[in-house]
């Protein structure tokens, strides 16, 4: 869980809300437009809408009993609230921006779906961005009417729950292909307290990538959320997540197949202020190109090498966040790097 050197940062997100380099489209969601400190929670379309960014749809569903509520999906947001507790501040993140000092985030519920469309339909998804919402941060921080604060052996009564302190919550992504629900799965704690070492014990407060390409091809995403908090009704921590820089491939799994064993690729230092090098290791004689593009898109550096490693000068680069693509005949990957 260690991001530090996101904290040394703040880079301006570009207003488009995708960009794509080389098979690669990011859903930043400010395509979408809302006043400061706001949110859309599909009141204007009920009973079942979506919204769009990238390659993928985000659906919503907004209850109309009761005199109308937020029901299940997703919701857009640009909402700062960092520190207000309780269920009347469900639209913020804790972080209280989106990654990288972006507007507009999105904030999921349980059984919330993501559907891949246009290029990244059926094909894999990189990864994406997720942190705790406000509500659910401030819950297990400090407990609340009906959760329990994570650490405490008692629940929100002051029981004794069993647990003895040593609490969790979970966030399960499942991918569903050519209509069926894979058997593969990728889970992320957005707390943990089991550690026998309570100096290891945490609640996410910063955004978190998570890595997805193990899931395979992918036409939609499934988000579930469990936790140790479990009363007489079901789960007792909120079922919030946020999510950001939802990233598709736009490429199906077999095009990153290569005839170099796995993990053979890295990029190093990182952080950087001169020089990186780009290591493949088991290459020779093979022609690979380089790429590097800006989080606008830009192309800003395109070189080829046929030996195992490459140095590359980033000097005249600006600080911030870039990808690197690498590409041969046979290979296919790409990878961040920090210049600072």
């Amino acid at each position: 869980m260690k991001t530090n050197f996101l904290k040394t940062i703040c880079i301006l997100l570009a207003s488009t809300c995708a960009i794509s380099m080389n098979a690669q489209t990011v859903s930043y969601f400010e395509n979408l437009t809302l006043s400061p400190d706001t949110f859309s929670d599909g009141a204007s379309q009920p009973l079942g809408t979506y919204f769009s960014s990238g390659n993928a749809e985000f659906y919503s569903f907004y209850d109309t009993s009761f005199g109308g509520f937020w029901g299940g999906g997703f919701v857009y947001t640009n909402m700062t609230d960092s520190a207000t507790a309780g269920f009347g501040n469900q639209y913020s993140a804790r972080t209280g921006i989106g990654f990288y000092g972006s507007a507009n985030y999105a904030i999921g519920k349980q059984d919330a779906i993501v559907r891949l469309t246009g290029d990244a339909a059926g094909k894999a998804v990189s990864g994406l961005y997720v942190t705790n919402s406000t509500y659910a941060y401030l819950s297990m921080k400090d407990g609340d009417a009906f959760a329990k604060q994570f650490g405490s052996p008692n629940d929100a009564n002051g029981i004794s729950d069993g647990t003895n302190g040593e609490d969790w919550f979970l966030l399960t992504i499942y991918n569903w292909h050519n209509g069926a629900l894979s058997g593969d799965s990728v889970n992320f704690h957005l707390a943990d307290f089991r550690d026998s070492n309570n100096a290891q014990d945490y609640i996410v407060k910063t955004w978190e990538w998570i890595d997805l390409t193990s899931l395979g091809n992918v036409d939609s995403l499934q988000f579930k959320l469990t936790s140790s908090d479990v009363g007489s009704f079901g789960m007792n921590t909120p079922a919030f997540f946020c999510v950001d820089n939802f990233t598709t491939t736009d490429a199906s799994v077999g095009i990153f197949e290569s005839s170099l064993p796995k993990n053979t690729f890295s990029i190093y230092p990182n952080p950087s202020t001169d020089f990186i090098t780009i290591s493949l290791e088991n290459l020779v004689n093979e022609e690979t190109a380089i790429q590097i593009f800006d989080v606008t898109g830009k192309l800003v550096a395109n070189e080829t090498f046929t030996t195992g490693k490459q140095q590359i000068s980033i000097v005249d680069l600006k600080s911030g966040l870039y990808r690197t693509v690498v590409s041969s005949k046979n290979f296919s990957a790409t990878g961040n790097f920090l210049k600072q």
